[in-house]
């Protein structure tokens, strides 16, 4: 059966048989897999009241070490975002309570971020339905299939500089 990227191939085949066009059979399929995807995780996030740029910031406070604090520079590289990003979400954070920005002790000109209860609340609850989200994406592959999925994109993400 012929998907979307089948039939653009096939375009191509026909308009540009000199070129090869097999790279748009991965990418194309990478490209549009992610917008769907992201419009699934989107929606997951909706109904815990967050997006996903809040969903980043309280999933890697809660995934690092208890007390759960880390500086803006740390967050940022943890979400490869700029620091005006990680300011703009804390700040939203932070107004809704679930985060709550505090003194270095090891450093007195900067700060420290943690969850507040409300954070770790908000994140425990939201992370089962994710996951769930995320398995139910994948149904279509078995345990194996994900497995060698998982590591062919690690493989690729690592050869672009992405380790």
């Amino acid at each position: 059966m012929a998907d979307h990227v089948d039939r653009v191939l096939g375009q191509w085949h026909a308009q540009r048989p000199d070129l090869d066009v097999s790279p748009m059979a991965v990418i194309g399929r990478l490209n549009r897999l992610a917008r769907l995807v992201e419009g699934e995780l989107r929606k997951t996030f909706a109904e815990h009241e967050l997006d996903t740029a809040s969903f980043d910031v309280l999933a890697t406070l809660r995934r690092s070490e208890p007390p759960h604090r880390l500086t803006p520079t740390e967050l940022m590289r943890a979400s490869m975002v700029t620091s005006g990003a990680i300011t703009q979400r804390l700040d939203r954070l932070e107004a809704r309570g679930l985060v709550v920005r505090s003194p270095n002790e090891h450093d007195g000109r900067g700060v420290v971020v943690s969850l507040t209860d409300a954070g770790r609340d908000l994140i425990d609850r939201t992370l089962p339905d994710h996951l769930a989200t995320e398995n139910r994406l994948l149904d279509a592959l078995s345990k194996t299939e994900r497995a060698a999925l998982a590591d062919t994109l690690k493989q690729l993400l690592e050869s672009l500089g992405d380790g």
